[in-house]
C-alpha cells in the first residue's frame, strides 16, 4: 500500500481577505490588502498598532453558542475553516465505512494564547477559584485537532504540530505521508492561529520583528522591498482535505490538485534568525524536488515564505537560487503575505491554498508594496500586479523560528 497518490479534494479558510476560497482569491489577485488598525483591545503604549484581523468573522455563523463557549478563538477559526473544506470536498463522514481510516493533523505556532491571557487576568484580579475549568482544553495546542476529530467522528491518526511558522506545512506533509504509506485514506490537514492579542503583539514587538508602519497599514507588509521593516502579524486558519487518489475517484470527488512531494530541514543555527546563507531552506526545497522525482526546471511558481524581514527575505532568495540554479531567474516567486500579513502557524495552509488557486487559474498572485527590490533580492517577485502564467507545478515554502523549514510540492492533477 506504500507510495499511494495523494490529492486535494476540499479547501477552506478564514483570513483577513475573506472567509471563502473564492473571495480570498479574488481579493488576493487584485492586490487588496487585509492589513489595518487593530481594534480588539486597548493599544495605549503599543509601538505596533496594526495587524491582519479576521474582523468579519462571526463564530455563531459556524458553531453553536454552547460549543463555542468551550473553545478558544484558535479553535473557532480551525473549525470554521474545516467546515468549508468538508463542504467543498463533498465527503459524508457520517456514512464512512471505517472511521479509523480517517484522521486529522493541525498545526499551530502558539495555540490558545487569548485564553491564557484571559485566565491569567482572572487569577490576578479574582483569585485561583475563578480560573475556568475549560482553561487547559481551550489553550492546549492539540485542541483544534481534537475538536475536528470529535466533530466528524475521525478515529484515525489525530495529532498536532508546533514548528512555529512552518507548523501548517509540516501538518500537511505529515498527512500526505500518512496517506501515502497506507495508514489512512482521508486526512483533514492545515493550521490555525489567533495570536493577535495584547501579549502576542507586544511580545513580537519587543523582538523588533514587526513593521511599525502604523500610519500606512496597507503598505506595511513589504516582502523583498528595499524599505521593508518587519512582518505584519495576522490571524486565520486554512484546512485542506487530503485523500487517496483511488478513493477520491471512486466517490466521484472533484480533485483540485495533487501533492507530489515535501522537504523538511533545520537550520540548526539560531532560535529566531534564519541562516543567512539560506542553506537550511535550500535543503528543504531540494528534498521536496527529490521526493517528487522532478527537476528544478519543472517548477513554474514558488509561493515564498517572504515575511518582509530584512534577513529572512534575502536568505530565502539565496536559498531559491541555490536550489533551482539557473532556473531560479525564470521562476515566478511571490509572497502573499504582502496582502494578508503573517498568519504564523496557519500561514503554510492558507498559502498552499493560494498556490493551488494559482495553478487552477494560471495566475501568479502579486507581491504588493514591492516598489524597489532590496539588495540581494534578485528574482521575479511578481511586483504589484498578478501575472498570467501557465503553472503546472508549484512549491510552497514555510520557515519558522527555531530554524524549522518545510516545503510542499503541488501539481495540477492529470
Amino acid at each position: 500500500m506504500a507510495d499511494r497518490r495523494v490529492v486535494v479534494t476540499g479547501m477552506g479558510l478564514i483570513t483577513p481577505l475573506g472567509e471563502t476560497v473564492e473571495t480570498f482569491w479574488d481579493n488576493l489577485v487584485t492586490g487588496k490588502s487585509g492589513i489595518g488598525p487593530v481594534t480588539t483591545f486597548d493599544l495605549t503604549g503599543f509601538d505596533v498598532r496594526i495587524g491582519g484581523a479576521c474582523s468579519d468573522f462571526k463564530v455563531q455563523d459556524y458553531i453553536d453558542r454552547r460549543k463555542s463557549n468551550k473553545l478558544d478563538r484558535n479553535t473557532h477559526l480551525a473549525l470554521a475553516a474545516t467546515r468549508e473544506a468538508v463542504r467543498t470536498s463533498g465527503i459524508d463522514f457520517a456514512a464512512a465505512a471505517d472511521p479509523t481510516r480517517m484522521g486529522t493533523i493541525i498545526g499551530s505556532g502558539i495555540g490558545g494564547i487569548a485564553e491564557m491571557e484571559t485566565q491569567h487576568n482572572r487569577l490576578r484580579d479574582r483569585g485561583p477559584g475563578k480560573v475556568s475549568p475549560f482553561t487547559i482544553p481551550r489553550l492546549m495546542l492539540n485542541a483544534s485537532s481534537a475538536w475536528i476529530s470529535i466533530e466528524y467522528g475521525l478515529q484515525g491518526p489525530s495529532t498536532a504540530v508546533a514548528t512555529a511558522c512552518a507548523s501548517a506545512t509540516h501538518a500537511m506533509a505529515d498527512s500526505y505521508v500518512t496517506i501515502q504509506r497506507g495508514e489512512a485514506d482521508v486526512m483533514l490537514a492545515g493550521g490555525t492561529e489567533a495570536a493577535l492579542t495584547s501579549l502576542g503583539l507586544s511580545a513580537f514587538t519587543s523582538m523588533k520583528a514587526l513593521s511599525t508602519r502604523n500610519d500606512d497599514p496597507e503598505r506595511a507588509s513589504r516582502p523583498f522591498d528595499r524599505d521593508r521593516d518587519g512582518f505584519v502579524m495576522s490571524e486565520g486558519a486554512g484546512i485542506l482535505v487530503l485523500e487517496e487518489l483511488e478513493r477520491a475517484k471512486k466517490r466521484g470527488a472533484n480533485i483540485v490538485c495533487e501533492i507530489i512531494g515535501f522537504g523538511s530541514s533545520s537550520d540548526a543555527s539560531h532560535i529566531t534568525q534564519p541562516s543567512e546563507s539560506g542553506t537550511g531552506a535550500s535543503t528543504a526545497m531540494e528534498q521536496a524536488l527529490a521526493c517528487a522525482g522532478i527537476r528544478p526546471d519543472e517548477v513554474d511558481y514558488v509561493n515564498a515564505h517572504g515575511t518582509g524581514t530584512p534577513l529572512g527575505d534575502v536568505a530565502e532568495s539565496l536559498a531559491i537560487e541555490r536550489a533551482f540554479g539557473p532556473h531560479a531567474r525564470k521562476l515566478c516567486v511571490s509572497s502573499t503575505k504582502s496582502c494578508i500579513g503573517h498568519l504564523l502557524g496557519a500561514s503554510g495552509a492558507v498559502e498552499t491554498i493560494a498556490t493551488i488557486m494559482a495553478i487552477k487559474n494560471a495566475v501568479a498572485p502579486p507581491t504588493i508594496n514591492l516598489d524597489h527590490p532590496g539588495e540581494g533580492c534578485n528574482l521575479d517577485y511578481v511586483p504589484n500586479t498578478a501575472q498570467d502564467r501557465k503553472i503546472v507545478t508549484a512549491l510552497n515554502n514555510s520557515f519558522g523560528f527555531g530554524g524549522h523549514n518545510a516545503c510542499l510540492l503541488i501539481r495540477r492533477f492529470q
